[in-house]
């Protein structure tokens, strides 16, 4: 199939795409003391020269002291990371490139592949990592107030940077998304509840402040996932009906599209229906929606971190849900970690010069 549909223009307020092609945020640890470096730069603009429509970045963290895992992920706080992320959009604006950052709080993930530790307190709705296992207090409700801000602070950070749109990391089971995962969030107060809509307090008032940053014509992207990286088969919705009452209050306090994560976009996400989380979520909100999980490759991303390798797969059935309007835009992950010239060689037909998926690709910034 001919990927025209993957090269129309999209435009939503002040976000104006040369094509659909969105580049998946993608840890990298690649900023030593939090801080971007040349290399980082020069990473995503070579993802702008070569035709990605948009680029979000890698999880940078908002400033509370325990909201990253990794010593080298970047922070977005402080003179000098700032002035690192000012090179990089500034490099990627040179180029021609569109981008966003994604704002991050790990929450109380931890991190298997480090022994460091960031400094206390470690926020969480109510002190578990996964439901069952509670190893820290649960959050003040200044910590909250305070975390609340902190992302506001970093919006509006973004947009004196220059920066085209910014995007919450509400996924995965990080601290937003840990605020709205009953397993993790046991909390009686105003930030927990028994529903999930009540509980889509925390990432609502998060949404709120960064509206209030960047101004009604930014755009505001949040990533929403049912899958945990504690468990995968976690579903905080289980039908139509309790996705709408999770996703509207998020829609009402101002995100303009959901970045709906899943580990095979393919996958339907209610029986009765093909539509898949992105599918569901724009019928349901009306708002624009970015699909992703495996685009373009032959294996699930979590088994090749593992050391599995994955192969270029058909985009047939990518382009058919795209031209029916199912969704808005493709995120694309590992492909585009290992191949900056992946959308250039998608829209050329050079299919046959897509490059394997390894995990060697993550030892470099190729």
């Amino acid at each position: 199939m001919a990927a025209d549909a993957l090269f129309r223009p999209f435009t939503h307020k002040s976000l104006k795409l040369k094509n659909r092609i969105v580049m998946a945020p993608m840890t990298r640890s690649f900023s030593p003391g939090g801080v971007p470096t040349p290399e980082v730069a020069a990473y995503y603009r070579r993802r702008a020269e070569a035709e990605v429509g948009l680029i979000l970045s890698e999880g940078t963290v908002v400033a509370r002291p325990s909201a990253k895992n990794d010593p080298n992920v970047p922070d977005f706080h402080g003179e000098q990371a700032l002035a690192g992320w000012k090179r990089v959009i500034d490099e990627v604006h040179a180029a021609g490139g569109v981008m966003a950052p994604q704002l991050w709080h790990v929450g109380s993930a931890r991190n298997p592949m480090t022994t460091w530790v960031a400094p206390p307190p470690v926020d969480s709705p109510s002190g578990f990592s996964s439901p069952g296992k509670k190893f820290t207090e649960p959050m003040t409700e200044e910590a909250i107030a305070d975390t609340i801000a902190a992302f506001g602070r970093a919006a509006a950070d973004a947009r004196r940077l220059g920066f085209d749109a910014v995007e919450l990391h509400g996924a995965h089971g990080y601290l937003i998304d840990q605020f709205f995962w009953e397993g993790t969030n046991q909390r009686t107060d105003a930030f927990g509840g028994a529903t999930l809509a009540e509980r889509s307090r925390f990432a609502a008032e998060v949404v709120k402040s960064v509206r209030a940053a960047v101004g009604p014509e930014m755009v505001v992207i949040l990533r929403l996932s049912q899958w945990k990286q504690q468990d995968f088969k976690v579903r905080l919705a289980e039908t139509p009906k309790e996705m709408e009452a999770w996703l509207t209050p998020l829609v009402e306090a101002g995100t303009d599209i959901l970045h709906c994560s899943q580990r095979r976009f393919w996958e339907p996400e209610f029986e009765g229906s093909d539509l898949n989380f992105a599918g569901w979520a724009k019928k349901l909100t009306g708002k624009p929606t970015i699909t992703v999980g495996s685009v373009g490759l032959s294996g699930e991303f979590i088994a090749s971190f593992g050391g599995e390798s994955s192969k270029p797969a058909s985009l047939d059935n990518l382009l058919h849900r795209l031209e029916r309007d199912e969704f808005d835009l493709v995120a694309v992950g590992r492909a585009l970690l290992a191949d900056a010239q992946w959308a250039r060689k998608v829209r050329e037909g050079r299919n046959h010069e897509l490059y394997d998926f390894k995990k060697e690709a993550l030892a470099s910034l190729a």
